[in-house]
């Protein structure tokens, strides 16, 4: 199979990082995947380390949806393309934060089963969808198994997150809405001890 690869990478020493970080979790854990499969997830990762990636630009500033207004968008989609590209992203939102920050999904009101639950649910529908199609057919085959085996993946990217300590802060997200909000030094200088990529455009306009 042949992935159309999409220009996703920042930083190409973060690119190889992560290869080499989900490679040994996968063997650790005695987990087999498709090498694409595998390549979408390093991606996946590399992408989010960017906060304009992860959250999204609003009146209000930048903020994470939930991902049940996630899946509202999905089923409000105008179209076949926007809806396929809403339920990407709240998979793909789903299994980073599932993975990178379960431990700060225990004090939220759903914890880490509802979103093993809807990122992989977004998964299975987008491969069954596409399996007839000839647009993203190269996805197809990726986002079958993310949904099987998305808890295994989950399992993999917590590995991840002990390693490079990406998660070890149950409050990093909260850090991330700070930044994005304010601009702050301390904690821009804060998140990328962390191993995160900020981009000064992902921080908040809007007017106090």
């Amino acid at each position: 199979m042949t992935l159309n690869r999409e220009r996703l990478i920042t930083s190409r020493t973060v690119e190889e990082y992560f290869q080499d970080s989900v490679d040994t979790a996968l063997n650790n854990q005695g987990i087999e995947a498709d090498s694409q499969t595998v390549y979408y997830v390093v991606n996946l990762l590399t992408m989010f380390t960017r906060a304009d990636a992860l959250y999204e630009r609003t009146q209000d500033g930048m903020t994470l949806k939930p991902l049940a207004l996630m899946y509202a968008d999905a089923l409000e989609s105008s179209s076949e393309k926007e809806r396929n590209l809403n339920l990407r992203r709240l998979g793909d939102v789903a299994l980073f934060i599932s993975g990178l920050f379960s431990q700060s999904l225990s004090r939220k009101v759903v914890d880490v089963d509802y979103y093993v639950s809807m990122g992989g649910g977004a998964y299975g529908y987008l491969s069954s969808v596409m399996r007839g199609s000839s647009r993203g057919h190269a996805l197809v085959d990726v986002f079958d198994e993310l949904s099987t085996k998305f808890q295994e993946f989950v399992d993999v990217l917590s590995e991840v997150s002990d390693n490079t300590h990406l998660g070890s802060d149950t409050d990093i997200l909260r850090a991330y809405e700070v930044w994005v909000r304010t601009g702050s030094k301390r904690v821009a200088r804060q998140l990328r001890q962390m191993g995160l990529h900020l981009d000064s455009t992902s921080v908040s306009r809007r007017k106090h």
